[in-house]
């Protein structure tokens, strides 16, 4: 039987509308059509594509300059691979094709489909995650975003408090959690002004403290509390501390979604990640809790041939150096190109397994000694442990300390 000539197709994406472009392993172009972005559109697409030898067995790739998108849903249902360009690389590419430097949606799903014609070993196509492992990635990073979402509110707060009302600072700063915790909401919604708040009773106050769940310490709590917020302070005109009084309000009942919205998706979180197989080994991770654990997870996917070694996840994370040398200069500091998810979970990992784990503590403080700052030894750290997960997933181990830290070909590892 004749091998099937290859083919290879580009998708222009836009909002309303995208225009598809394929041509064969010299360029000539074999097809070109514009789609809605319906259902129908996605049929006439997947009809296109068969209609030039697109079969299960040998699928036609896909270059598209987005990786998510009920488009990419539709076009990686199978074994099609689909390749994300980003959309700087394919301007680049357009270079190539066109001086004028114009933009033209027809013209660009050519040029895509050029790319995987002409440089398809340079790009990695989308991983084949489990669709578990796909929704343990909407809801950690959801919860990544609402957790720094309350973490601007409550910035937000603080500077305000700031303005006007420093009793609130002094009363709930020293707490866990600060200005996000349920008490303190409570109380600046009940007296979101230094004269409300230096008029509370001990009843009302441990009314305020019952609201925000308080079961225990309530009489003492509302006694230090009525204590800190009558003190002597500074303070603004009366109209003015009531106008910002108004502003605080707003923005506690905003605080109060927030850290409603991260709650529940914690929830949800747990739930979903508890079910994934790769749990129980990530969980073994000194320094790995649910919701950390479900980040690297939701960044690092569950397609074990993503990243061809340990090396590759290192720099897909941004732990590993980067080395550029040009003539008699060399140049090795840290990536700035990379998963900015997956090293904002990492730091917080390190931090964390200092403390679980006495070969993580050591490491560290091995690192500082040879000259490295905090952040350097925590990355070097986050780098040696994202290697020893790499080889734990691919071989269905958990996590071991003695194997970790004090074996002799980890101690040279660390030498090097």
């Amino acid at each position: 039987m004749e091998n099937r000539m290859p083919v290879f197709c580009g998708i222009d994406w836009a909002e309303n509308h995208h225009d598809v472009a394929l041509v064969d392993d010299t360029g000539h172009l074999l097809a070109k059509r514009r789609i809605t972005d319906n259902a129908a559109g996605y049929q006439l697409l997947l009809d296109l594509l068969a209609e030039h030898g697109d079969t299960a067995d040998e699928p036609i790739p896909v270059a598209i300059e987005t990786g998510r998108g009920l488009l990419v849903a539709a076009l990686t249902t199978g074994t099609r691979p689909v390749y994300a360009i980003n959309p700087l690389a394919a301007a680049r590419y357009r270079d190539r094709h066109s001086v004028s430097r114009k933009k033209s949606d027809p013209g660009d799903a050519l040029v895509l489909a050029n790319i995987l014609r002409t440089d398809l070993p340079a790009h990695r196509p989308l991983p084949a995650d489990s669709d578990l492992a796909r929704a343990v990635a909407v809801l950690a990073r959801a919860q990544q975003d609402a957790v720094w979402a309350r973490q601007q509110l409550v910035n937000q707060v603080r500077s305000l408090l700031r303005e006007y009302y420093p009793a609130a600072l002094d009363a709930f700063l020293g707490k866990q959690f600060g200005l996000a915790r349920p008490e303190a909401r409570a109380v600046l919604a009940t007296a979101p002004t230094p004269a409300r708040a230096a008029k509370l009773t001990p009843a009302q106050l441990q009314a305020a403290l019952k609201r925000a769940g308080r079961t225990r310490g309530i009489d003492a709590e509302a006694d230090r509390l009525r204590t800190v917020l009558r003190g002597d302070y500074a303070q603004r005109p009366q109209a003015v501390e009531d106008a910002m009084g108004h502003q605080l309000l707003a923005l506690v009942r905003q605080l109060d979604a927030a850290c409603l919205a991260a709650e529940e998706l914690a929830a949800a979180v747990e739930e979903h990640f508890r079910r994934h197989p790769d749990a129980e080994i990530l969980l073994s991770f000194p320094g790995l809790g649910v919701q950390l654990a479900a980040r690297v997870l939701a960044e690092i996917g569950d397609d074990r041939s993503r990243f061809t070694d340990a090396r590759a996840l290192k720099a897909y994370a941004g732990s590993a150096p980067i080395t550029r040398a040009s003539g008699k200069k060399r140049f090795v500091g840290r990536r700035f190109i990379k998963n900015d998810r997956l090293i904002s979970a990492g730091f917080l990992w390190a931090f964390s397994a200092l403390r679980a784990s006495p070969g993580a503590d050591a490491h560290y403080r091995r690192r500082r000694e040879r000259g490295d700052w905090h952040a350097q030894a925590q990355r070097n750290l986050f780098n040696r442990m994202i290697g020893q997960l790499y080889h734990c997933l691919h071989s269905g181990q958990l996590f071991d300390e003695q194997h970790a830290f004090t074996s002799p070909s980890a101690d040279l590892a660390a030498a090097a």
